[in-house]
């Protein structure tokens, strides 16, 4: 990683030497695609005669024993095929390594340059890849038995293995292939999120797809949360009220709004003892207060907020909260936004008593006004309840007397009708599907559905992230990480417990921003995040702490003869000594965030993960350090005893 200063003459005899020796086979390298490019590479898995494609942003899997890799597929021994293009600024010499259990062959630029049946491959020799788009293909196969995992890197000449960046890995669009497995994901996963299977069901929820045991807010004490009026109107077409409303339109014809009234007019009669908190004054200070909390915690990136540009179609308004929440109840619902509703997508921010008043001030300031609730009939809306469908939802200990054909019954050439016809139909739920949905359904329709009673934490993963919007603040909001590398950086245990809201400190307390609880999805989508790096969901156990190194360790982050980390760092209570913007995260809790293989990487090239960061990079001589009175010099042992030094965690000794 050491930099030379070339001149043009130097610069063109190196470049002529380059092309006198260079291997004709790699001058031949495939073009760059002529086709569009999507990122990502497009995978294939093959178990015996059946293949599934799919679309991963690097080259890594891993697979738990007995466990399918792809929903789509059976269990057993399995094959996956990377194809693409790994794309480079500037021409230059890589070699490629890989972690594994299995076997893998690695072709670049239409030559093998790496092939490996071992748990660890020894780096290749160096191949030349041309600045562009150059040809990638990644060969997987998985053992008879046990973990299947791969990991593959490259080394950059000069420089030390590495994940190749997420976006310097494309696909050609034009694969029809692709484009059918992946219309039937998109389907499967409308299956789940619009909740297809309570009606049309599919298989018991404890053996199959963990998402088959979604729910929806529970009839239980509706009627003290909500208002009236808003759940008439709610009930009549929910798309009306919200453009991204996933519950369909279930009531049709003239008597439509009447039977919305004789619903609502039934829910409101489900009270419970439960007390909204007490409503402060709507005061100037407090409406303000709310809006700089909305303001930090980014609401605006999911809704169109009072004062914003309406952006109904992606962005929901707010406006109609006083008509939703009677009074008190809007503040109940951010506090816990999840206690009636275990799978809601609104996030929980972890707000105090006092947070949630102010924000809940704020939206009311700018909301329209309740409106009477239209007469009905309670004893109509409860048989309305128990017979369109309300209860396969929704729970309620309320007799359900509406059955539906199961999913397995229904011929794939009627999935145009009913539910998902392009119009609604008599006495049949209403989606208002797009075309591009109602083309997923029915390829998802064409499979043999068994998918449906399977689980694969990648796959999990990558959709639901994107149903949470997880990349509207990860990677665009300062501070926030990139989504790309979190499974690749995070331990899941830590993970699980950071995305359920339960680790008690905030690693960055810095930032006015905060990261939302979502229990109910926290540890399946932290096993999936791992899973796309290839990580396993149970970290493997690390040797016992190495006493001489982490004392070595406690002298390297020290200012006294080392690198003076507790400048920006604090260690547990001991607080950084020189901060002059930010603090960094506190080493305490560095062993237990951290995986070991992405520590390595940060403290080697920092700017490698993070073009901002404010972290130094200390060895830019790599494999050499610049403080050669520790194990003379060798960047690598120094890193590992550092590492030793944070395994302590709490136990850290207080560094010089």
């Amino acid at each position: 990683m050491k930099t030379t200063r070339f001149t043009h003459a130097a610069g063109l005899r190196l470049f002529l030497a380059a092309f006198a020796f260079l291997p004709l086979a790699l001058l031949a390298q495939a073009p760059a695609p002529a086709a569009k490019a999507e990122p990502g590479l497009a995978v294939t898995y093959t178990v015996g005669g059946a293949s599934d494609l799919a679309v991963l942003p690097n080259v890594a899997l891993h697979v738990a024993a007995g466990q399918p890799v792809s929903p789509f597929l059976p269990a057993g021994k399995f094959s996956a095929t990377w194809e693409g293009f790994v794309n480079v600024d500037l021409r230059g010499d890589y070699a490629f390594a890989a972690e594994l259990n299995g076997a893998v062959k690695v072709e670049a630029g239409g030559a093998v340059v790496l092939e490996s049946d071992g748990k660890k491959s020894e780096p290749s020799k160096p191949v030349r890849l041309n600045k562009g788009a150059n040809a990638l293909k990644v060969s997987y196969t998985s053992p008879d038995t046990g973990e299947s995992w791969l990991r593959l890197k490259w080394i950059p000449r000069g420089s030390f293995a590495q994940p190749i960046l997420d976006g310097q890995l494309t696909h050609a669009a034009d694969n029809a292939a692709l484009a059918k497995s992946l219309a039937a994901a998109k389907g499967r996963g409308l299956i789940f999120e619009r909740r297809c299977v309570k009606c049309h069901i599919a298989g018991d929820a404890a053996i199959g797809s963990p998402e088959l045991a979604y729910d929806a807010p529970t009839f239980e004490g509706i009627g003290t949360r909500r208002g009236q009026a808003w759940m008439a109107k709610w009930i009549t077409d929910p798309k009306a009220g919200r453009a991204t409303a996933r519950m369909p339109q279930m009531l049709h014809g003239a008597s439509a709004a009447q039977d919305a009234a004789d619903i609502a007019t039934f829910l409101a009669t489900l009270k419970t003892s439960e007390v909204a908190p007490n409503v402060k004054a709507a005061s100037p200070e407090l409406v303000e207060m709310g809006k700089e909390l909305a303001t930090k915690v980014h609401c605006a990136l999911c809704h169109s907020l009072p004062g914003s540009e309406p952006d109904l179609a992606k962005r929901p308004a707010l406006k109609h909260v006083k008509k939703k929440f009677p009074e008190g109840y809007l503040a109940a619902f951010l506090k816990l936004p999840d206690v009636h509703y275990a799978w809601s997508r609104m996030p929980n921010f972890h707000f105090t008593d006092d947070e949630v008043q102010a924000v809940a001030a704020w939206l009311n300031s700018d909301a329209d006004a309740p409106v009477a609730a239209s007469k009905g009939d309670a004893e109509h809306g409860k048989l309305l309840v128990q017979t369109t469908g309300c209860l396969n939802c929704h729970t309620l200990k309320l007799d359900n007397q509406f059955k539906a054909k199961p999913l397995a019954e229904l011929a794939a050439a009627n999935w145009t009708k009913a539910c998902v016809a392009e119009q609604a139909e008599d006495k049949a739920p209403f989606y208002a599907l797009t075309a591009d949905e109602r083309a997923a359904l029915a390829a998802f329709a064409a499979t043999d559905r068994a998918s449906l009673a399977r689980h694969t934490p990648a796959e999990y993963a990558q959709r639901q992230t994107a149903v949470l919007q997880c990349a509207n603040c990860h990677g665009q909001v300062d501070g926030f990480p990139r989504l790309e590398i979190l499974g690749g950086k995070l331990r899941p245990e830590w993970a699980a417990q950071f995305i359920a809201g339960k680790v008690k400190y905030k690693p960055r307390n810095w930032l006015e921003s905060r990261m939302p609880g979502f229990p109910a999805r926290a540890e399946m989508l932290a096993n999936g995040l791992a899973a796309l790096h290839g990580q396993p969901a149970n970290t493997p156990a690390e040797p016992p702490v190495d006493d001489a190194e982490s004392k070595l360790g406690r002298k390297l982050v020290s200012s006294d003869g080392g690198f003076s980390c507790i400048a920006c760092h604090a260690v547990g209570e001991f607080g950084a000594t020189q901060v002059f913007e930010s603090a960094g995260i506190n080493f305490a809790y560095t062993g237990e965030r951290i995986l070991r293989s992405y520590y390595d990487r940060w403290l080697m090239n920092p700017t490698l993960i993070d073009p901002q960061t404010k972290m130094p990079v200390y060895f830019s001589d790599y494999p050499q350090s610049p403080l050669t009175e520790v194990h003379g010099g060798d960047a690598n042992k120094q890193i590992n005893a550092v590492w030793e030094y944070l395994k302590l965690g709490s136990k850290m000794p207080t560094p010089q």
